[in-house]
């Protein structure tokens, strides 16, 4: 009977990365018998409405989605537009109390025709769910889709503002040699550098919103029923162990959810896109020589500036190596990403220049050798499942953390300085391709993807973990 199912509802922080790891372990979910409500921003399920096949959203059979206000008003004919990051966080902090009580409350309805909530999966940072599930009395999961070294980062900003280290003296100290400062206090990250840390620590300012509510989020995740990190055990036994030891509730390491979702038997295709899915890229590697391709792409929320955007385009240009370019409409600051004259006709004839694409399905290409990315931890997950070594160029959040850890502890990544400069693209998108590091660099991602395969394959460490975490916590 449909009714005796569990129910969760899955309610992810609504960025397009934030949905994919969250949607992927939905899946996993509804395969071990889940009854499953999807929970977008009504901004988000109406864009993704316009990008994608409406089949993608109509759900399946216990699986469907619902929808909330964040508290943003846009015309219609804004639809299109990102929203701003930290407007639309502090927004649903303040605005999605009240609509999510009453969505579960209508969802418990006998009405329904579903099954009574049994649990929420909350991401790791929207914790006024608590407040909810506290009043319902129901477990709340705290799902993680940042990485695990950018999570233990943030519960430490406090400590290192009592030691005086941040907010930063002045402006100066981003340039000069202040960030190479070594924390060696911070349990499961050694000798991390403070340049290293979530991106948010780099402000003069004590009161800045994203630097306090950071460290908030990851401390208020004590009163959460348990918290699951998207990796798997080989890759970050370290910094698991140590959250494990300064959170309360129990901490399980399951993923990586690209690839669970990937191993279900006739796994649905279930999308929340919010730009359209480019598929003619796929036809284009198909004709491409084995390990030819690099890949790039800077995410959902990483902006560029205009001179970036050209050092970039011609770094790739001069490296005379084929390339596909994900250059979303608003990848450029206050403009449109479209590529001078001069570069598209030097790079006619050897590149994919296109606004999205279906990226796990890119990596897993056997066309594709390398991928300039902006170290966002799902891109990060999916290049490691998928065998292929990055080049980093780190954003925002918890995005240099993870750069640090591909390129100093994980051997599959090479950072390009801040300050973008064509010689340096060219440089290493060669090295990579082609140089003995670039081979040695292969060499060790395809070992990272054995032990990531090995994890989320049916019957793997993450599967048994994901069995627990559903015993010991979600129907408890």
């Amino acid at each position: 009977m449909a009714n005796d199912k569990p129910h969760a509802v899955c309610f992810p922080l609504p960025t397009q990365g934030h949905i994919n790891a969250m949607l992927h372990f939905a899946n996993a979910l509804h395969f071990m018998d889940f009854h499953i409500t999807f929970v977008n921003t009504e901004f988000n399920h109406r864009r993704s409405l316009r990008k994608a096949d409406p089949a993608c959203l109509a759900g399946l059979p216990n699986f469907r989605f619902a929808t909330i206000p964040d508290g943003i008003s846009f015309p219609d004919d804004d639809i299109d537009r990102s929203q701003d990051f930290i407007a639309l966080y502090l927004s649903i902090k303040r605005h999605c109390v009240a609509p999510l009580r009453d969505l579960i409350a209508t969802l418990n309805d006998p009405c329904s025709g579903g099954p009574r909530v049994s649990c929420v999966i909350s991401d790791a940072f929207t914790t006024f769910t608590l407040a909810v599930t506290t009043e319902l009395s129901v477990p709340n999961i705290f799902f993680c889709s940042v990485s695990p070294v950018g999570y233990l980062g943030s519960f430490y900003i406090k400590e290192l503002i009592q030691r005086n280290i941040i907010p930063l003296r002045s402006e100066e100290d981003l340039t000069n040699s202040f960030l190479d400062t070594v924390i060696d206090w911070i349990p499961g990250m050694p000798n991390i550098r403070l340049k290293d840390l979530p991106s948010f620590i780099r402000t003069t300012n004590p009161l800045d919103i994203m630097l306090n509510d950071c460290w908030e989020e990851t401390h208020a995740s004590r009163d959460a029923s348990a918290i699951i990190f998207n990796t798997f055990h080989d890759l970050d036994t370290p910094v698991i162990e140590a959250l494990s030891s300064v959170l309360t509730p129990p901490v399980y390491d399951i993923g990586p959810v690209s690839l669970l979702s990937q191993y279900i038997p006739d796994h649905n295709s279930l999308r929340v896109n919010l730009w359209k899915e480019d598929s003619n890229c796929i036809e284009w590697l198909n004709e491409q020589k084995q390990g030819s391709v690099f890949y790039v792409n800077f995410g959902s929320l990483t902006v560029l500036t205009s001179n970036q955007f050209i050092e970039f385009a011609w770094g790739l240009a001069n490296s005379r190596c084929k390339f596909l370019w994900v250059t979303r409409p608003d990848l450029i600051e206050g403009e449109t990403a479209l590529l001078p004259a001069e570069i598209a006709t030097e790079i006619k004839e050897r590149s994919f220049v296109t606004n999205w694409c279906p990226q796990r399905e890119v990596l897993s290409h056997p066309a594709v050798g390398g991928f300039l990315t902006h170290c966002g931890w799902n891109s990060a997950m999916e290049s490691i499942s998928a065998g292929v070594p990055m080049i980093c160029w780190p954003f925002i959040s918890d995005q240099q953390p993870n750069c640090r850890y591909l390129c100093s502890e994980w051997g599959i990544g090479m950072e390009i300085g801040e300050e973008v400069k064509r010689e340096e693209v060219e440089r290493l998108i060669k090295e990579l391709m082609e140089g003995q590091k670039g081979k040695e660099m292969k060499r060790k991602a395809l070992e990272w993807k054995v032990k990531a395969v090995k994890a989320a394959s049916l019957g793997g460490d993450s599967w048994i973990k994901l069995e627990r975490v559903i015993k010991e916590v979600m129907l408890k």
